[in-house]
């Protein structure tokens, strides 16, 4: 599909990476489209039959383009394979956002306007928590928070993890393509600090974040051990990165370029 509906931006479109999302993935898309024209999914080698499901809507809606990968490979390759079309389609930026319902659809336009007001920034989400959210969840990701922060020297990166964001495209396809990692869970928060050396200012919005209980579709594929295990080792070399860039990062701050 190259054709752009006559209400499409052509800088800026939504990209969900989606992986085995459950039913939510339809209702997240509905209303990512109610309040976004185009919106594309990569679909990460589900086996849940969503891509069909996805696909059936795409052949009824010009707004909404479904990419099928063949395997899984991971939320951040999911969404390089995204950057790199919409790229070649010639779009500058790209809102990311999970596919099963946690993120808020409706502040998509905020997001975009942000961007649009600030193209050379990245517009970060800062989940504000629901009562009932997780506390292991809401308490975990302050460690995380925190490493990135000291590895950015406290360059204003509201939150590391959440996925609710605003990218230009070649800043971050230049930053994945020069190494191999953030091709997984580790995605997020590796994107943040990689963009900030980069020198790519960091913008925060709040942002309402919801999690879903099983019995209301909610579905999740962290896994406690495994996923803190990959957040350690990209902390351990974030942190050399870090070391090696220190320099620049103090006389950046000096000369109050954060």
């Amino acid at each position: 599909m190259n054709a752009f509906p006559s209400n499409a931006s052509r800088t800026h479109l939504v990209l969900i990476p989606s992986y085995n999302p459950g039913p939510k993935v339809y209702e997240t898309v509905r209303s990512a489209r109610a309040q976004w024209t185009p919106v594309w999914v990569v679909v990460d080698g589900s086996t849940d039959a969503s891509a069909a499901g996805l696909q059936a809507m795409a052949a009824q809606d010009e707004g909404l383009r479904v990419l099928v990968l063949p395997h899984n490979v991971g939320k951040g390759a999911a969404v390089l394979h995204g950057l790199d079309l919409a790229a070649a389609q010639g779009f500058t930026h790209v809102l990311t956002m999970d596919s099963d319902g946690q993120h808020p659809a409706h502040l998509i336009p905020d997001f975009m306007a942000a961007s649009s007001a600030q193209p050379a920034a990245m517009v970060l989400g800062v989940p504000v928590f629901a009562a009932d959210a997780p506390r292991l969840r809401v308490n975990g990701r302050k460690v995380s928070n925190w490493w990135a922060n000291l590895e950015t020297l406290w360059a204003g990166i509201g939150d590391s993890l959440f996925g609710f964001r605003v990218y230009p495209i070649e800043p971050l396809r230049s930053v994945m393509r020069d190494q191999r990692w953030m091709r997984r869970f580790d995605f997020d928060p590796e994107a943040v600090v990689r963009m900030c050396w980069r020198g790519v200012k960091p913008v925060n919005l709040p942002a309402t974040v919801r999690y879903f209980r099983a019995d209301e579709g909610g579905v999740s594929h962290f896994n406690y051990l495994r996923d803190n295990l990959l957040l350690t080792w990209m902390h351990s070399r974030l942190l050399a990165g870090f070391v090696l860039r220190l320099p620049v990062l103090l006389m950046r701050r000096a000369l109050g370029r954060f």
